[in-house]
């Protein structure tokens, strides 16, 4: 007998939430003043987490909080005078108060009335709770990378939310705009939903929003995917 899918867990950052929009419009705020590329800014500071993370993993430097990641990568990216130190402090919080993509809450809350429904994230467990919160996203569970000890893709992320749900690898699909993170879930013998994002970056942005047969779902947002699910 094939499995059937019963949870659905996704990625938060650029998947369900809006960074790149929401932190050019925070960093504006923040720093009122002309001259600053921000959304140049905002690029090179999400690739600098990445590339934070991918050392951490190399080096098996251990948990390093992601809200630290953040920060560091954000003196990295700015130069001298950009932004005081309190400024710094104040943007970096941003990662907290990310906004959903237009189609992610009444998505979620069609999928919701035929799956569990959880985060897997990168992000701190306090950033996802902060971000959930404001904007009102309907998970029934948040998972993150803190509880595991791992980024993504180790494959222990995945494990440990089965784990937690109390399900095997193919009742649960990942869903993510992110091909790395999918390809990891899929590896471990998770479903996969790949959702386009092509404002990820911002217009303009380099992100990858090619359809491909290796994903057992390819989406254009949430209600697509909820529509494919048959919610």
């Amino acid at each position: 007998m094939v499995p059937v899918v019963r949870a659905l867990l996704f990625d938060v950052q650029g998947t369900a939430t809006d960074f790149f929009s929401t932190l050019c419009e925070e960093a504006r705020r923040i720093s009122p003043a002309p001259g600053v590329d921000w959304p140049d800014v905002v690029r090179r500071w999400r690739a600098g987490y990445f590339a934070a993370l991918k050392d951490a993993r190399a080096h098996h430097n251990g948990w390093l909080s992601v809200h630290s990641v953040y920060r560091g990568a954000l003196d990295d990216v700015l130069e001298d005078g950009v932004l005081s130190v309190a400024q710094r402090d104040e943007l970096t919080l941003a990662w907290q108060r990310l906004r959903p993509w237009p189609d992610v809450v009444p998505g979620l809350t069609r999928l919701k009335t035929a799956f569990t429904l959880a985060t897997l994230s990168n992000t701190d467990v306090s950033a996802l709770v902060n971000i959930s919160k404001r904007a009102g996203l309907p998970w029934d569970a948040v998972f993150a990378a803190e509880m595991a000890g791992v980024f993504k893709p180790d494959p222990a992320i995945y494990r440990m939310a089965g784990t937690y749900l109390g399900l095997e690898p193919a009742e649960i699909m990942m869903v993510a705009s992110h091909k790395y993170d999918l390809r990891a879930a899929a590896a471990l013998g998770f479903g996969t939903a790949f959702v386009a994002r092509p404002l990820e970056f911002g217009p303009g942005g380099a992100a990858d929003v090619a359809y491909s047969a290796e994903f057992d779902v390819n989406a254009s947002d949430f209600l697509d995917l909820a529509e494919q699910l048959g919610c």
